[in-house]
């Protein structure tokens, strides 16, 4: 069990140093610095869904023939829906957009911004969460090395996001402090799904595939409502579509080697 702990610590541990740079750098993230870690998270969220959680999740239901991608196409769908759900029930603001989304509310435009961050975290929490869950089932095809793997692979796209944050805040005024803290409290939430999810799985392990493709379409919803129209906002550039294939190909192979 200490090797889950470490685990589902070690992304939010990648937020936080990121959040640290607000101490270390003086000048506000250029928007072409910004659009390549946008897509270079994108990349990693993409491998991640496919290598570590769809594939698993259709090997685990092998006995069904012909039909073992229904589990993965359900619970994929049901990720889409859950992130969907908050979207529309969480007051929140992305990065460079002039207008909230979900419901109307008085909360702070920074606080607005933290809430968009932390509804992207939730589902790679949850991902970690899943896949240690599968490690500790005994699941052939998920093992300890792929578990850290994908764990390893968040938390590296998770130290950029960590600066995403943090410095942004400061540049609008938000003190170096706060604006740390805020980085931090953003990538919280990881742990905590991701700990309900290794419990909640490891309580029904026959729906394990249902669990994995959850989380691929959780995941797959926040590259495609957030992180693709950061990586391709302002003037035309390919900087994001080539840190989106570094991103790709790092996680692939953190999967493959480690898994």
């Amino acid at each position: 069990m200490k090797t889950v702990w470490i685990g589902l610590l070690i992304p939010f541990l990648g937020t936080s140093l990121g959040a640290g740079c607000v101490f270390f750098m003086r000048k506000a993230l250029s928007q072409s610095v910004q659009k390549a870690l946008s897509g270079f998270a994108a990349g990693v969220m993409v491998a991640a869904s496919i290598w570590s959680l769809l594939i698993p999740a259709m090997e685990q239901a092998a006995d069904l023939g012909s039909w073992a991608f229904a589990p993965a196409a359900a619970g994929f769908w049901l990720g889409i829906g859950f992130l969907l759900l908050l979207d529309h029930v969480i007051p929140h603001l992305h990065r460079n957009a002039s207008k909230a989304e979900g419901p109307r509310s008085r909360l702070a435009r920074t606080t607005m911004m933290v809430l968009a961050v932390t509804l992207h975290n939730i589902p790679e929490g949850m991902a970690v969460g899943v896949v240690y869950a599968g490690a500790l089932s005994g699941s052939a095809q998920i093992t300890a090395g792929g578990a850290l793997a994908l764990a390893l692979g968040i938390a590296i796209q998770n130290f950029p996001e960590g600066a995403i944050i943090s410095m942004p805040l400061h540049a609008e005024g938000t003190g170096k402090g706060k604006s740390f803290l805020y980085g931090v409290l953003s990538g919280a939430v990881e742990p905590v799904f991701g700990l309900m999810t290794v419990l909640a799985a490891g309580l029904i392990v026959p729906a394990m595939p249902y669990f994995l493709s959850f989380a691929a379409g959780a995941m797959l919803y926040v590259v495609v409502e957030e992180l693709i129209p950061e990586m391709a906002a302002g003037s035309h550039s390919h900087v994001g579509v080539l840190m989106f294939a570094v991103g790709f190909s790092l996680m692939m192979a953190l999967d493959v080697a480690l898994g």
